[in-house]
């Protein structure tokens, strides 16, 4: 859905509002789901940037290079994931963000009309509210309001299905609240020092209010310490099996890209696996490891990692610390591009800004151009392929291109591998399998003392090897 499809729909809804109700049953259960009914909100900065936009990437002469258009088509679509249905959207320019509202008091005003005549349930903002602001809005438009994080974390919360998936956006959501507290008591008036009602008081007469607001804030400060510590202990276990990979010395490469970009439709069809694939925002969370074997004869593992945003709170970054760690540790970084998306080069630059963000800049990035089976042209997709650096077209759905995708990995991996020339004896006959599953084995003899090797392996296994080495020279 377009932008102007947005505004379109907006104008039908004025002229013809459809109420819908929820029945309940005699018993008092609802029978009808009810969808709520959003109103989108942004603003675009006409000449200074917001210190959030300084982590978006831009365009060389300074301005973000998603349109605010753009952005508030994204948010459409986040808010359809989560089950909301969009029936409008507006957006205001500014010289700077407004403190108080954010938008200011004429769009305030102009939200209020909007709001009176489609009957909106919810305003969805297209970037991270301060609690003061959210606070302001809700009083003014006495409507429910969410912003774009508050988004992404009900998605998050909606897809997340493994026990370290579901902490992560507990933790998350828990971190987001924490600072909002402050609006969920407002119709507990602070009551602190007695006046409220006309009533005095003095020291040790707060109002329940405050007393309200400081035991929720321990109780969360608990809950989010407990989360910690659970997901401390899950992070030594995915630890523990990194370990154990790394032992095997069995090469890694993380499958990273913007959300909905292809990322489990390709790994897929690279290990002939049954991952969640759908046409959704967020529609996997979890990191998802499968073995897959590269032309040469020897195998790697690929990681599936959760889909990037622009506009992605630090927080919710923090958060899936299992995405982050796949990555940093990965050998190779694949990076998925969905070249038919109209704001491919925007999402490209989005996702290499969040590897900035995450410390992932030390293993090599090769692009995969993902759908190119959508284009009929052989000159487009060349043409596509010249405006990313070390990328090549790929079909991650019908499988065009695969074998030279997996042909390219298999020697970027190999630049990491290290000669060797080494003899190893007969009861160590796992490291000769591991040198031909992990290396490319030159020539292999059998000896009287063992097993003569030589070949290139990676530099973790070399380590195993070293006691076995031999001299090229003197064969001892």
């Amino acid at each position: 859905m377009s932008y102007h499809d947005i505004l379109k729909i907006a104008s039908e809804r004025r002229c013809q509002i459809v109420r819908e109700t929820a029945h309940k049953s005699s018993i008092g259960h609802e029978v009808d789901s009810f969808q709520e009914r959003g109103f989108l909100v942004g603003a675009e900065l006409k000449r200074a940037r917001s210190r959030a936009s300084l982590d978006r990437p831009h365009t060389r002469d300074g301005r973000p290079r998603f349109s605010v258009e753009d952005s508030l088509e994204e948010l459409a679509a986040l808010a359809d994931t989560a089950g909301i249905e969009v029936i409008g959207g507006t957006y205001q320019r500014l010289d700077a963000i407004q403190p108080a509202t954010y938008i200011g008091k004429g769009k305030v005003e102009e939200l209020k009309a909007f709001r009176d005549e489609l009957d909106i349930d919810v305003f969805l903002f297209d970037d991270e509210l301060a609690p003061g602001q959210q606070r302001e809005l809700e009083r003014a438009l006495d409507r429910k309001i969410v912003d774009r994080s508050a988004l992404i974390l009900d998605i998050f919360a909606q897809h997340a299905h493994t026990r370290e998936g579901q902490l992560q956006v507990e933790l998350a959501q828990y971190e987001y609240r924490l600072p909002r507290l402050t609006r969920m008591w407002t119709h507990l008036a602070r009551q602190a020092g007695g006046r409220a009602g006309g009533a005095t008081g003095g020291v040790g007469l707060r109002g329940p209010g405050e007393a309200q607001l400081e035991v929720d804030r321990r109780e969360i400060g608990r809950r989010i310490a407990h989360l910690k510590q659970q997901l401390e202990e899950v992070r030594r276990h995915r630890a523990q099996y990194r370990q154990k990979r790394r032992q095997a010395a069995v090469p890694t490469v993380a499958i990273v890209g913007y959300t909905n970009a292809g990322k489990s439709t390709l790994l897929n069809t690279l290990a002939q696996a049954d991952i969640l694939m759908a046409d959704m925002l967020f529609a996997t969370l979890d990191p998802t490891t499968r073995r897959v074997a590269l032309p040469g004869g020897r195998e790697a593992l690929f990681t599936d990692t959760v889909g990037f945003i622009q506009k992605l709170p630090t927080h919710l970054v923090a958060a899936f610390r299992a995405t982050r760690e796949e990555i940093n540790e990965a050998n190779l970084i694949l990076h998925i591009v969905d070249i038919m998306h109209t704001n491919a080069l925007e999402q490209a630059a989005a996702v290499e800004a969040t590897l900035r963000g995450i410390g992932a800049v030390d293993a090599p990035v090769l692009v995969a151009l993902n759908k190119i089976d959508c284009l009929a042209d052989p000159v487009e997709v060349s043409e596509l392929v010249a405006e990313f650096p070390n990328s090549l077209a790929i079909s991650a759905r019908t499988g065009q291109g695969i074998e030279t995708l997996l042909a390219r990995i298999e020697s970027v991996l190999d630049t990491s591998l290290v000669a060797v020339r080494v003899q190893v004896p007969y009861e160590h006959g796992e490291l000769v399998s591991l040198i031909h599953q992990q290396g490319h084995v030159e020539w292999e003899e059998h000896g009287p003392e063992g097993t003569l090797i030589a070949g290139r392996i990676p530099i973790r296994l070399a380590a195993a090897l070293r006691p076995y080495a031999i001299d090229p020279q003197t064969g001892v």
